[in-house]
């Protein structure tokens, strides 16, 4: 049965409470309880906050999160949310997906391969938090400019007001509805899909919006 998580004691005794293994033998946080409590050992040492954001235990500085620990199901990992200004003379940092541009994380899979680093951990942390106090940051990665199929374009001269609604639609449903137009392969095909969806888009609705 799912439940709310009040504190990271909580955490380390009856998981995160996102899924119905909550509490049970079959959480996965209880899968990496002694990593977990010796990761979290070592960021309360270097001088950080506790708190519990997104139901983990997650660390500030200031204010400003620095570390996430996390349990999955074939490891845990600590997370640092600006890792990619780490400078990682030690090549252990790992990106945390494709598309993420500045959380990187370290991965553990005993208490061992933990125990073989603090001194890294320590000093990534460390790092970290000196890049809290001088409040440099991520840049912003570059928005990629949409390519329009050229019968929207085309839609957009005859229809200026089509053109505006959507343009104030979020990014991310103008980039569905772009997706939708302009995955088909033939050039009718495309125009009877926007034409289709021409309500919607001037009612201000998405395309996955009911």
């Amino acid at each position: 049965m799912k439940q709310k998580i009040h504190s990271v004691g909580q955490y380390l005794l009856d998981g995160c409470g996102r899924c119905d293994k909550g509490g049970t033998p079959e959480c996965k946080v209880h899968s990496w309880n002694k990593e977990l409590e010796l990761l979290r050992e070592l960021v309360l040492s270097c001088g950080l906050t506790e708190t519990l954001k997104w139901s983990m235990p997650c660390y500030t500085f200031n204010d400003k999160n620095v570390v996430l620990i996390s349990a999955f199901k074939h490891y845990c990992s600590i997370s640092f949310f600006n890792g990619s200004l780490l400078t990682d003379a030690n090549g252990v940092l790992v990106k945390q997906g494709e598309n993420t541009q500045s959380a990187s994380l370290l991965k553990f899979t005993s208490l061992e391969e933990i125990q073989a680093i603090e001194s890294i951990i320590k000093d990534y942390i460390a790092e970290a938090i000196d890049h809290v106090k001088s409040g440099i940051k991520v840049a912003p990665r570059e928005k990629k400019e949409q390519k329009l199929p050229a019968e929207l374009e085309a839609v957009f001269d005859q229809n200026p007001a089509f053109k505006e609604a959507f343009f104030n639609l979020t990014p991310g449903r103008q980039r569905a509805y772009n997706f939708h137009f302009s995955q088909a392969k033939q050039s009718k095909t495309r125009q009877a899909r926007i034409e289709k969806y021409m309500p919607k888009i001037l009612a201000g609705i998405g395309f996955n919006d009911r």
